[in-house]
């Protein structure tokens, strides 16, 4: 399976177990979803873990720290991110209805614990509308990979996808494997998923699993799509920022690659 769609409910939700599930992404990812009230505790003691509050009111308690976070929701504010390794007891207590998203994986490092805030996001505004007549444009958003968490198996950030256009284009892959968890602004709202050579509908909470072959992402008319794109590591070849793009499609990247349609 290469899309996993749920029904999320009260509690942790499990889209990926990798102890169990041979998906091939070496990550666990999973969805928190809290009501007002409820709290919620994680200790891993061989993985680290980074948890990313998608909406919601929370208190993050952790290494003796305690932080206040809220999120109206993945498309009008940005994000509070916790990364933490193994063995960090991680309570999250709800102030309202909260959800949060999970990815942890095998490291032996030990490090200090990074809450990375709406300051801190690295953001990155691509394809203008002279790219491709702005079908392409999206705004990246990385909290943490090689760069600033050489430490770290992992690397975690959200891709905020315009409705009607499309997202990690032209198609690429690397051999780190991926995984896109899918938002809409509207509950119905839809796109497309390419990956592993198939074509999923993306929905709602919906997981899409990328291990190989070349991939992106689009969004239907009318429906932002706003999507968590969690990497992992290979042991001896970590993501650096990794991209190989289709040979089919590389022309795409040419200034003048539309101008074609206005001659005549």
């Amino acid at each position: 399976m290469a899309y996993i769609d749920k029904q999320v409910v009260n509690g942790y939700n499990e889209y990926i177990n990798a102890a169990v599930d041979d998906m091939g992404t070496q990550m666990d990812v999973g969805l928190l979803v809290l009501d007002a009230g409820q709290s919620y505790t994680f200790e891993l003691p061989d993985k680290e873990i980074a948890i990313d509050l998608l909406e919601g009111e929370v208190t993050f308690a952790y290494a003796g720290k305690t932080v206040e976070a809220s999120r109206k929701d993945v498309f009008h504010e940005e994000a509070y991110c916790l990364l933490a390794p193994r063995a960090t007891k991680i309570e999250i207590t709800a102030k309202s209805h909260a959800e949060l998203y999970v990815q942890d994986t095998l490291n032996e490092k030990d490090y200090e614990p990074v809450m990375y805030t709406p300051e801190t996001v690295q953001t990155q505004h691509a394809g203008s509308n002279n790219e491709l007549m702005g079908c392409m444009k999206r705004e990246i958003k990385t909290f943490f990979d090689l760069d600033n968490a050489p430490f770290s198996n992992m690397v975690l950030g959200e891709v905020l996808n315009y409705p009607g256009k499309w997202s990690s284009y032209p198609p690429h892959h690397h051999p780190q494997p991926e995984v896109y968890f899918h938002r809409f602004d509207y509950p119905d709202g839809f796109g497309a998923s390419f990956a592993n050579g198939e074509i999923y509908k993306s929905r709602q909470n919906g997981l899409t699993v990328i291990t190989s072959g070349f991939h992106s992402q689009t969004a239907a008319p009318g429906y932002a799509m706003c999507y968590m794109w969690g990497i992992r590591h290979l042991d001896g070849d970590p993501w650096n920022k990794t991209r190989i793009d289709d040979k089919e499609h590389e022309w795409l990247w040419k200034s003048d690659a539309n101008e074609h349609i206005f001659q005549g």
